[in-house]
């Protein structure tokens, strides 16, 4: 790592050997070093070898691969259905990314582009690739649905770029990549860049890569040191209230970050919770909407335009979002649920510090996630900093009532009583209240209800065992002496 590092001080783009329109594109765009990645991987593609790409998010692995590819098929062209390479990316928003990258480098370069994602009519797409393309950027299921309808023939793809492997791997695209590179010929040029290297990632570029140059700029799985990060261990007062007091939690982080906070994604595991939490937030007057795999792709697309153009301030996002979005000014990450697979905590994180900046990235975890924080730990090697709960200063997460137990020394004892909400209906008179509000009320205003039957009534049936004939006493039973019974009638009276 530090001798790529010391290499990459000392190169620029102009000594990478790239096209004269592609380095024009470059100087024009106001970039002057590449990243680690890009100093490494461009020259080997260059030469026509197959690349194995290992970096984290926000490195720059978009350029490495597509700097070249421009470079490379600035001579030729395409014949119809018949692309000349072909860019594999897991979720429609990182493939039209990519697409976003091939635009702004080969704005000098006559090369055509189609983009195949869901969401999207078939017959717009159908008219592109008839025409020819000479970049194919696709996801998998979408690629493969316009091969089995006989539009697309891949027997003329010349480089194959897989990107975000990892996540192929997370979603199951696995068996889709694998039959893709049967369809691909032998003699294509593979780069294939991943995150991270599972067992199956490696198995896979073990099989399809033919000795590729391994490019590792950090150690897998890492997070950008520019990333400050923490965790609040959250506990809900009860299991049912334990969600709407999480997101009152999360309320209360955001307002405690201030002006730091310019904008932010904010991360659920499950997309109800994307769309619960989305709604929360802008009942409370908080600027934010849902993304994730459900929405329609028109839908996705503008809240993802809104975001990066600033007029959107929240994010609240599936995993669909954590990888690839290249929004540069994140200024933070929350993750609401602690991620299930450690990996993509990284991701995650990794939307924010991006191109060295600095970026914050807080978590919340409860109980049931203690075991998936274990992971992200594990997998980090280190701790990860437990915060302070903004709400702790306020009402106490558990109701506990100690009786004086503080001043006394004594341990406090656990109330049975209900805690308190904001929410909570206005309490009632106390019982004691209302006999003595209906003791007041005079017996003729009292309604009496039309008798039909025969039963007779207590007064008829004379006086109960224990009751007083005289009720302006009470308490004292029949055998009360009489000397005691005129002390409170004068009393009375009085």
């Amino acid at each position: 790592m530090v001798r790529i590092y010391l290499r990459n001080r000392m190169t620029k783009f102009s000594d990478l050997k790239l096209g004269p329109k592609v380095q024009k594109a470059i100087d024009e765009a106001g970039y002057t070093t590449p990243t680690p990645i890009q100093a490494e991987a461009i020259p080997a593609a260059l030469e026509g070898r197959d690349v194995l790409g290992i970096a984290q998010t926000g490195t720059g692995k978009t350029a490495s691969f597509t700097l070249p590819m421009i470079t490379q098929l600035a001579r030729g062209r395409a014949k119809a259905r018949m692309p000349r390479s072909l860019v594999l990316a897991p979720t429609r928003e990182l493939a039209a990314q990519v697409a976003e990258n091939f635009d702004t480098y080969a704005k000098h370069v006559k090369l055509t582009k189609a983009l195949l994602i869901g969401g999207v009519s078939f017959k717009e797409q159908d008219q592109l690739i008839d025409r020819g393309v000479d970049v194919l950027i696709a996801t998998p299921g979408r690629l493969l649905d316009h091969f089995e309808r006989g539009k697309l023939l891949l027997s003329d793809v010349k480089i194959m770029v897989v990107d975000e492997a990892d996540r192929m791997l997370d979603m199951g695209f696995i068996p889709d990549i694998e039959r893709i590179f049967s369809l691909v010929p032998f003699t294509r040029q593979t780069l294939f860049f991943s995150a991270t290297m599972a067992a199956e990632i490696e198995r896979i570029t073990n099989t399809f890569l033919s000795n590729p140059k391994r490019v590792e700029v950090a150690r897998q799985a890492t997070a950008s040191e520019t990333i400050e990060q923490g965790v609040v261990l959250f506990r809900g007062s009860r299991k049912d209230r334990q969600a709407s007091e999480k997101r009152k939690l999360l309320r209360a982080l955001v307002d405690a970050e201030g002006d730091r906070l310019t904008n932010a994604i904010i991360f659920c595991n499950r997309k109800s919770d994307v769309d619960i939490v989305a709604k929360s937030l802008k009942k409370y007057g908080y600027d934010a909407a849902p993304i994730h795999g459900d929405l329609d792709q028109s839908q996705r697309t503008r809240t993802l335009d809104g975001f990066r153009a600033g007029d959107l301030r929240f994010l609240v996002a599936s995993d669909v979002a954590a990888r690839g979005l290249d929004v540069p000014a994140v200024s933070h990450v929350f993750n609401f649920d602690v991620p299930s697979h450690s990996e993509d905590y990284v991701h995650r994180i990794g939307r924010t510090g991006r191109a060295g900046r600095d970026g914050k990235a807080i978590m919340i975890c409860v109980p049931s996630d203690e075991a998936n924080l274990q992971d992200v730990e594990k997998l980090l090697e280190k701790e990860v900093p437990r915060l302070e709960n903004p709400l702790a200063s306020g009402v106490s997460e558990t109701s506990v009532d100690d009786g004086g137990a503080a001043e006394e020394g004594r341990k406090p004892r656990r109330s049975r009583r209900k805690p308190e909400t904001v929410d909570a209906a206005p309490a009632t008179k106390p019982q004691a209240e209302v006999e003595v509000a209906a003791e007041d009320t005079p017996a003729e205003e009292a309604p009496v209800a039309e008798r039909v039957d025969d039963t007779p009534r207590a007064s008829d049936r004379g006086p109960r065992r224990g009751s007083r004939r005289d009720s302006s006493v009470v308490g004292m039973g029949d055998h009360m002496p009489s000397f005691i019974e005129k002390s409170f009638e004068e009393r009375l009276a009085g």
